[in-house]
C-alpha cells in the first residue's frame, strides 16, 4: 500500500444524513484546486440528497473525520454515451471521489476506488466506467493502477471529458480496515 496510509486506521461506511455537513465540507474543500471542474453549485446538497436516497454514498473516516469519499452511480447520461463497450453491459459508474487535501497522495484514492469498484460488483455491474476532465493527470495516474482503459472522449455538463472504462470481474476484495 502507498506509504501514509498503511499506518492509519480507518474504515468506509455508507454515509448518513449526519455526515451532510461534513461531506459537503469536503467538496467545497476541493474548489480551486489544480483539475477541479466544481463549482459552487456543484456538487451540493441535492447531489448529497440524491446519493443518500440510494445508499450510494460511501466515506472513510479516519480517527472520527470524514478523509474521503466517493459515489457509485448508475447515470443514465452517462451509460448512454456512445463510447461504452456494450459486452460489459451494465456498466456503473464511480463519481465524485474527494480526498482531504491534507490527506492526498497517500493512497487514499486507490482505496476509495477498489472500494467503489467492489460495491458496483456486489450491484450486479459488470463494468465500471468514469469521466475524469481531460487534464486531470493526477487522477488518470491513479486509475491506472487498476488497468483501467480510455473508451472514448465527451463534452457533458459544460467540459470535456476522457472516459474509461474496466470490466469488474476479475476484482479482488476491497482493502478495509
Amino acid at each position: 500500500m502507498d506509504s501514509g496510509i498503511n499506518v492509519m486506521k480507518y474504515e468506509i461506511v455508507h454515509a448518513a444524513e449526519e455526515d451532510r455537513e461534513e461531506v459537503l465540507q469536503l467538496y467545497k474543500a476541493q474548489l480551486g484546486r489544480a483539475f477541479c471542474l466544481w463549482d459552487e453549485e456543484y456538487p451540493g446538497n441535492g447531489t448529497i440528497d440524491f446519493d443518500l436516497e440510494r445508499d450510494s454514498l460511501f466515506i472513510m473516516k479516519i480517527d472520527g473525520r470524514i478523509a474521503a469519499c466517493i459515489s457509485v452511480e448508475d447515470d443514465e447520461d452517462v451509460d448512454n454515451l456512445p463510447c461504452w463497450d456494450k459486452a460489459l453491459a451494465p456498466g456503473g459508474e464511480l463519481a465524485r471521489l474527494a480526498v482531504l487535501p491534507e490527506l492526498q497522495n497517500r493512497g487514499i484514492a486507490r482505496i476509495m476506488l477498489q472500494y467503489g469498484m467492489e460495491e458496483l460488483k456486489k450491484r450486479g455491474f459488470r463494468s465500471v466506467h468514469f469521466l475524469v476532465g481531460r487534464e486531470n493527470v493526477k487522477a488518470v495516474r491513479s486509475y491506472s493502477h487498476f488497468g483501467f482503459h480510455k473508451a472514448g472522449e465527451c463534452f457533458m455538463y459544460g467540459h470535456e471529458y476522457l472516459c474509461y472504462e474496466k470490466e469488474l470481474s476479475k476484482q479482488t476484495g476491497a482493502d478495509s480496515r
